[in-house]
């Protein structure tokens, strides 16, 4: 005879719903914010003047994903891959664009 599995999860509250909604989605929206612009700005598309806001934007989104976190109680192991998650967000474009003027450079000798 197999034995049922039960896994017990903490319950959303009724209230953290729509905050815990509005969070996540504002990690999307401003996480889309944090690459446009960076990329818009490596691009030179924009002026560097508008490079703090895309960290900015960084910032937000790394704010929401702590608020989204700790209103669904996540566990100590989720919570360190979410920051690691949150901190290779913000290197990989940099390191994307860093490989990218390299191999330019390379290219063009």
């Amino acid at each position: 005879m197999l034995d049922e599995v039960i896994r017990t999860r903490p319950e959303i509250a009724l209230d953290d719903f729509l905050p815990i909604f509005l969070s996540s989605s504002l990690v999307l929206v401003f996480g889309a914010f944090f690459v446009g612009i960076y990329t818009l700005v490596k691009m030179g598309y924009l002026k560097k003047f508008y490079m703090p806001f895309a960290y900015l934007f960084w910032v937000l989104q790394a704010y929401c994903m702590y608020f989204m976190a700790t209103k669904l109680q996540v566990g100590p192991f989720v919570g360190k891959v979410l920051i690691i998650i949150m901190i290779a967000y913000f290197t990989l474009p940099h390191l994307y664009y860093y490989l990218t003027s390299k191999a330019e450079e390379e290219y063009e000798k």
